[in-house]
């Protein structure tokens, strides 16, 4: 189910009224949270619900079962397990083709034949989401962190949570699991920033993504690009993966926030940082800070030695282009943050920091750099990568270039003026914090705008796919 959908809508109508009337008990109200979890995503397809399920029974027990262990050899043989069933099942569905299609071309270049029947896998939607968000649970019960979960129907809602479930933010069981153990009042506070928040992510999701696609779709389905026409579609791709992801982070904070719950923040203005490192805590920011805290300090973080710190940089980031997909030009992806992040670790360390530089220019590096970093991501192929890169020494102008550019420009302005307001005043809650009439009118433009650009066939969220 879609949030940018007519289902949706109705489905969350429905759910606020069995929510009102059940909010006093803490039991009917996980009940109710858990079966309309399962119904939202069993929507897409219902046999998806027994993984989700497989999924939170498996580490609900394993962190019993940690928990009860004496010795901290159990303990970690049954981290072993729940990392090694967790991650086994997210490469048989996210990796498995790519593997397949990866030997049968290995065998054919030596003049094999290899053809596999009946293993037609679909990925199921949210899978890597949901799945590093049960891990972190087990490692942090692990780590002691957190006391195993007792109650079964808390942590099935904490696992399945409809808001977040599909693509995040990822919530630790540190953040999010108490809110089920707990009956929660909702303040004027959080109607005020939910419905804000719903409204913006809205907004950005079926007005600016959504437009913007047509324009990316443009360029990289072009056959013969130039550098400008590269240039343009990949800054097109940039403000519009943006504004797809985090609207629909803005929209599930939103609407959690609207039920009493709080999640964790998920973008943080990430085209106003000044240098890579800055961008990573301001981008996707549960991810990042899950690869930080679960997988970089895990392989020694910067405890052992130069050498082995950029080792780890580099490879917690090649790991995080992976998990975006099975595909070669996310792990470029991922590659070129790593090497990035060790050059700008490289330059620190030998004094040569950013206050050498005026911001503008550390800016418009940081932005150049991720904006190739894009090209990398959405590329279909190596050899579009190849093709496109080369292109940027082309500087050839379609006749088409101001039509687009202008388009371009009408489609970042909205998303320009309120993220220069925040960042000006360095407050994110800005919009909410105007007087009611001019807040009411703003929402209102909003509302009017998604209304109008409103498709009776929803468009999916880009990180569905992950």
């Amino acid at each position: 189910m879609l949030f940018n959908s007519n289902d949706f809508l109705l489905f969350f109508a429905l759910f606020c009224l069995g929510y009102a009337l059940a909010a006093r008990s803490l039991t009917l109200r996980n009940i109710l949270m858990v079966v309309a979890s399962y119904v939202f995503y069993s929507w897409w397809d219902p046999r998806f619900s027994a993984l989700l399920l497989f999924t939170s029974v498996l580490d609900y027990s394993v962190g019993r079962l940690i928990d009860r262990s004496e010795t901290q050899t159990a303990r970690r043989a049954w981290l072993v397990l729940s990392v090694t069933l967790n991650l086994g099942v997210l490469a048989l569905f996210k990796y498995f083709n790519f593997f397949r299609e990866s030997l049968e071309t290995l065998l054919s270049s030596f003049g094999g034949n290899l053809h596999w029947t009946g293993w037609n896998i679909v990925l199921p939607v949210g899978i890597s989401f949901y799945t590093f968000q049960s891990m972190s649970y087990v490692m942090d019960v692990y780590r002691r962190q957190i006391p195993a979960e007792r109650n079964l129907l808390a942590f099935l809602g904490y696992v399945s949570f409809f808001p977040h479930l599909v693509a995040g933010p990822i919530q630790r069981g540190t953040t999010l699991l108490p809110q089920f153990s707990r009956v929660l009042a909702i303040t004027r506070e959080d109607l005020e920033l939910g419905l804000w928040l719903t409204i913006w992510g809205m907004f950005k999701k079926v007005v600016l993504a959504d437009n913007l696609a047509p324009l990316v779709e443009l360029v990289y389905q072009n056959q013969a690009p130039s550098g400008p026409m590269v240039l343009m579609g990949t800054a097109a791709f940039g403000v519009q993966i943006y504004c797809d992801f985090s609207g629909y982070s803005d929209i599930a904070i939103g609407v959690s926030r609207l039920l009493g719950y709080r999640l964790t923040l998920n973008f943080n203005l990430p085209y106003f940082a000044t240098d890579l490192r800055d961008f990573w805590r301001r981008w996707h920011i549960s991810l990042s800070s899950w690869l930080r805290d679960y997988l970089y300090f895990s392989l020694g973080g910067s405890r052992r030695g130069v050498g082995r710190t950029y080792l780890n940089l580099g490879v917690t980031m090649l790991l995080g282009g992976l998990w975006h997909g099975a595909s070669l030009t996310f792990v470029l992806w991922g590659a070129w943050h790593g090497l990035g992040l060790i050059a700008h670790r490289l330059w620190e360390q030998h004094g040569r920091g950013a206050r050498f530089l005026p911001n503008w220019i550390c800016w418009a590096l940081t932005q150049a750099f991720v904006l190739y970093g894009w090209l990398l991501f959405r590329a279909t192929s190596l050899d579009q990568v190849l093709q496109f890169t080369t292109a940027l020494g082309h500087w050839r102008l379609p006749h088409w270039w101001r039509p687009y550019l202008l388009n371009l420009l009408v489609l970042t302005v909205p998303l320009l003026a309120i993220q220069l307001w925040q960042w000006r005043s360095k407050d994110l809650k800005a919009p909410v914090r105007l007087p009611l009439w001019p807040r009411a009118l703003l929402q209102a433009s909003l509302v009017l705008g998604t209304a109008a650009f409103w498709q009776p066939e929803a468009s999916p969220f880009i990180y569905f796919q992950f």
